[in-house]
């Protein structure tokens, strides 16, 4: 075969598509097309045929700017991806969007663009790879030795969640990982040195990987020696590979105009002369190009079929280990604990926090897929099991994680778990959430059911001040998209809640727990809280709701008690899940909610969302303060007294000047 034949060939695909589209990014694959090809080649093992094979190794293109390299990789192989969808690159309902996408093209493993998310979920991957093949490989059953290989930019380096996720890999020991660093010098802004001068391999070798240089990205000796060297060096592994941006562009090669626009049809017509491609024919694979790269569907095949009779032989020896394996492999036993749930008598004050690390200390050791951490707050988010093993470089079949001080790495790690077939939940301060939001935020674009484990959750927590008191969060992830937000009243509220989390297999969640005690109520302990929002409280023909979520759900039930003494007849609404409870039939919606009646709501969060369910809120738009939790809620007027007040203030307002009742102020409410 020729190489630089089939080498220019992934190069130009990238260069056609860009230019067609009238956007993208050439420069990077131009200049990496020769390691990528080397990789997929000669060294990755996937199977084309099934991307989901339990075994593959991993190829995680971090630089997802750089999309039309995967895509042409994958066109090129036999991932299902045509010639036309290629053309079709950056277009509506395309499968070749401008960043990869996982589960919308064949062989995307995980999403990206936003710089440095890749590698840290790719080290999720490799952690999941190292987790399985300790607790279900035997002698002579090697049943997960899967790789994770990695392209990086030097923009992924950059990122801060790198630095986290790297320590990481290289205190774990994770030998299974590999990075390749496309060390082409350019950024959007011009060279590298605008604002970064430091020594990679160095601080790479401090973190404990194996670092080697390539001084020649186009060297298919170098390369193939240096990923060989890396496959063997019992340690994570960074490659320098110095490349070229734009490579073979004789006016932008080495410069940032390589870097995210089309090269222009001219300059294009100049690579595909240098290359010796036809410079007006665009999309050109010879065909003795493509029957190369197609051999590896035949391959694939082989090494799946031979891993497959691997895995029966497996059950016939280990069939106790063979059945819980299947298990996991098919995403099941999630809530194998559901009927041994722990269950909470009324009246008992208990934090919702220590209520949630009650339900793990049932449900960890007896769901499969489940395994979890904390980034550094383990006492404080109650999310290790007494019973569970830590994962270690030592012993990776444990099944507690201790991240460290690194929530955003933390977050993509646990992405990467997900993306491995595991149910990965992950604790640190609601207010902390900000640190991972971008990896939330991909769980939720990738579909990814992880779990975040948000304590601390109102002024409630109280002496550590505002600086740990969240405010605007809830406010803030609610806003996200397919993100559900569960804010459970009490001890027997979470429990349901995580049913909710562990049930869910299309999006994250995010449980948000109190610090303080709260009282046990009555009526919590109900299926209707799967349904997001449900009556707690009610009197005949109510004249008021009272909605609320969390802690403040006690705060309403108190208020209503009263409100009855006074004679008025109002409903407390408990609503944990905005998000499903949106999802419910517009009658039952209707039912609990009953169109025309005022409404109170009172959440000790940020009052931007209520406006969609509420006539007035008692809420928090400001920042807390440092003092203890009873006396923040009674000075920012989370009482009883104060309920009552607003309470008498919206029935009077809502009253026409005869006595009778108005409409709702909600008209944007219908249709909820």
């Amino acid at each position: 075969m020729n190489h630089e034949r089939a080498i220019n060939t992934i190069r130009l695909l990238a260069v056609d598509a860009v230019e067609r589209a009238r956007s993208g990014h050439p420069g990077m694959p131009m200049g990496a097309a020769p390691m990528a090809y080397v990789l997929w080649t000669e060294f990755l093992r996937h199977n084309p045929g099934n991307p989901h094979w339990p075994n593959r190794d991993r190829f995680v293109l971090s630089a997802g700017h750089g999309s039309m390299l995967l895509y042409a990789l994958l066109y090129l192989t036999g991932y299902g991806l045509t010639i036309e969808e290629l053309k079709q690159f950056r277009q509506w309902g395309s499968r070749t969007p401008g960043h990869p996408e996982y589960g919308l093209t064949p062989g995307v493993e995980t999403t990206t663009g936003p710089l440095g998310q890749g590698l840290a979920t790719a080290v999720g991957m490799a952690a999941a790879g190292k987790h399985l093949a300790a607790r279900f490989n035997r002698p002579g059953f090697p049943l997960f030795d899967y790789r994770v290989f990695v392209l990086a930019s030097d923009g992924d380096l950059m990122e801060g969640i790198t630095a986290e996720a790297s320590s990481l890999a290289g205190h774990w020991g994770l030998d299974n990982l590999i990075v390749l660093y496309d060390d082409n010098r350019i950024t959007i802004d011009g060279p590298t040195d605008l604002a970064w001068s430091e020594d990679v391999a160095a601080r790479y070798r401090a973190y404990g990987w194996y670092v080697r240089r390539v001084p020649d990205g186009n060297h298919l000796g170098m390369l193939r020696k240096a990923i060989r060297g890396a496959l063997q060096a019992g340690r994570p592994a960074l490659l320098q590979v110095r490349t070229h941006i734009g490579y073979g562009s004789p006016n932008k090669q080495d410069t940032a105009k390589a870097h995210g626009e089309p090269l222009g049809p001219e300059e294009v017509r100049l690579v595909k002369m240098r290359f010796g491609f036809p410079p007006d024919a665009d999309f050109v694979v010879e065909e003795s190009v493509l029957r190369y790269f197609r051999r590896a569907l035949r391959r694939g095949r082989i090494q799946e079929n031979r891993w497959r009779k691997l895995l029966a032989r497996y059950r016939k020896a280990y069939p106790e280990e063979a059945h819980e394996l299947d298990r996991v492999l098919a995403g099941q036993g999630d809530l194998d604990w559901w009927e041994d749930r722990p269950r909470f008598p009324v009246g008992v004050k208990l934090a919702t926090r220590a209520a949630s690390g009650k339900v793990l200390e049932v449900a960890v050791p007896r769901a499969p897929r489940l395994l979890g951490g904390s980034a550094d707050l383990t006492p404080s988010n109650n999310t290790r099991p007494s019973e569970v093993n830590a994962f270690r470089k030592e012993d990776f079949s444990g099944r507690y994680v201790h991240f460290g001080v690194r929530e955003h790495a933390m977050a993509a790690i646990a992405n990467g778990l997900a993306l491995s077939g595991l149910r990965p939940y992950v604790g640190t301060f609601l207010v902390f959430s900000d640190y991972m939001r971008p990896a939330i935020r991909i769980a939720a674009l990738s579909h990814l059911p992880t779990v975040f484990v948000c304590t601390h959750d109102s002024i409630g927590l109280g002496e550590d001040g505002p600086t740990h008191q969240p405010v605007e969060h809830l406010a803030s992830l609610r806003a996200m998209p397919n993100c559900w937000v569960i804010r459970p009243a009490d001890a027997n509220e979470t429990v349901y809640a995580w049913r909710i989390a562990l049930e869910r297999r299309d999006g994250p969640t995010v449980l948000a727990l109190t610090r303080q005690p709260v009282p046990v109520l009555a009526g919590t302990d109900t299926e209707a809280v799967l349904r997001g929002g449900y009556v707690l409280r009610d009197a005949p023909s109510p004249q008021l709701l009272l909605l609320a979520t969390g802690s403040e759900v006690a705060l309403a039930v108190a208020a209503w008690e009263r409100l009855l003494e006074e004679g008025v007849s109002a409903r407390v609404v408990s609503m944990p899940c905005w998000e499903l409870f949106a999802q419910q039939p517009e009658s039952y919606r209707a039912q609990v909610l009953l169109e025309g009646v005022p409404r109170l709501a009172i959440e000790a969060g940020a009052t931007l969302g209520w406006e969609r369910y509420a006539d007035a809120v008692i809420g928090l738009d400001r920042f807390g303060a440092s003092a203890p939790g009873e006396v923040l809620f009674a000075q920012f007027g989370f009482t009883v007294e104060h309920v009552l007040e607003r309470a008498r203030a919206l029935l009077e307002a809502l009253q026409t000047r005869n006595g009778s009742p108005v409409a709702s102020m909600r008209p944007w409410n219908k249709g909820l």
